[in-house]
C-alpha cells in the first residue's frame, strides 16, 4: 500500500543575537527546525512527510493545482500569510504570482487534507502578524481567527480535556495528557467538532478541532507541534505519535 504523501510548510526560523562583551560586541546567527518530535513520530508510519522549512515555503510551496494535488494533506504550521502570498517574484520582481491561500482553499474543495497547527505565526499570531483572518484558509478551516493577536499563554501549563474520546483522532489515548504552555485562541464554527479543548480555568477553548471543506477534511490544533508550547515531556509521551498518525489518518481519509 502506498504512503499518504502530507506536505508540512513552515516550523523554522532564524535567529540573530549580538553578544556583547565589554567594549566588544559580536553578531551569531542559528537556523532552528520546530517540527523534529513530529518527523521523528512518523518514521516508519504510513505517511510520507515532505518537511518544507518557511524560507523554502516562500518560494517552493506549490502554486498549481497539480503540484498540490501531489499530497493527501497539508499542514500550515508557524508560517504566516505573508510567506504563502509573497513568492520572490511578486516581493523582488513585481510580477503577478497565484494566490496560494486560494489555491489552498480549491485543493481542500476537492477533497485534500488541510491541517493549521498553532504557533507565533499561526492563526492570527504574535501582534496579528500571521493575518489568517479574513483569509480563504479561514474559510476552509473549521474555527473562526480573531482579528487580532491570539496568542494565550500559560507558564503554569494546562491539561487538555477530551471532549470526544471516541473520535478517530484521538480514539486509543487514555489516561491524563501531559501538560502544554499555551496556544491560539479561536473559535469554533457552527457544525465543527470540537474534540478537545484548554483548561476550565482558560474558558475550555478549542485545543483540537475537526470539520470539513466541500470534499476535503479539516483539522485546527491551536496549540505547538513542539517547544515552546509543547514541552519535551509531550513530546516524549507515547500518546504523541499516536495522535499525529491517527490526525493524519482521519484528515487522509474520505
Amino acid at each position: 500500500m502506498a504512503k499518504r504523501k502530507v506536505l508540512l510548510a513552515g516550523e523554522s526560523w532564524v535567529t540573530t543575537a549580538t553578544h556583547i562583551k565589554g567594549f566588544d560586541q559580536f553578531p551569531t546567527v542559528t537556523y532552528h527546525l520546530g517540527a523534529e518530535p513530529l518527523v521523528a513520530a512518523l518514521k516508519g508510519s504510513d505517511f510520507d512527510l515532505h518537511y518544507m522549512p518557511a524560507h523554502e515555503a516562500q518560494r517552493d510551496f506549490p502554486q498549481d493545482m497539480a503540484g498540490l494535488s501531489a499530497y493527501d494533506a497539508v499542514i500550515l504550521s508557524d508560517i504566516g500569510s505573508n510567506t504563502l502570498l509573497l513568492h520572490p517574484d511578486t516581493w523582488i520582481r513585481s510580477q503577478r504570482t497565484p494566490n496560494r491561500l486560494r489555491l489552498i482553499k480549491d485543493y481542500a474543495a476537492a477533497g485534500g487534507g488541510l491541517m493549521m497547527i498553532g504557533g507565533y505565526y499561526s492563526f492570527q499570531g504574535i501582534n496579528g502578524g500571521a493575518r489568517y483572518h479574513g483569509t480563504a484558509v479561514e474559510e476552509v478551516l473549521p474555527v473562526e481567527i480573531l482579528p487580532y493577536d491570539d496568542r494565550v499563554e500559560v507558564p503554569e501549563g494546562f491539561v487538555p480535556v477530551i471532549k470526544d474520546k471516541k473520535h478517530p483522532v484521538v480514539a486509543g489515548l487514555r489516561g491524563a495528557w501531559p501538560m502544554l504552555l499555551g496556544f491560539n485562541e479561536v473559535k469554533a464554527k457552527k457544525g465543527a467538532k470540537v474534540i478537545a479543548t484548554v483548561s476550565r480555568d482558560y474558558r475550555e477553548l478549542p485545543l483540537l478541532v475537526g470539520g470539513t471543506h466541500g470534499k476535503g477534511r479539516t483539522l485546527a490544533w491551536t496549540s505547538d507541534i513542539g517547544p515552546h508550547w509543547l514541552p519535551p515531556e509531550f513530546a516524549a509521551w507515547d500518546g504523541y505519535g499516536r495522535l499525529w498518525r491517527q490526525a493524519l489518518g482521519w484528515l487522509t481519509g474520505k
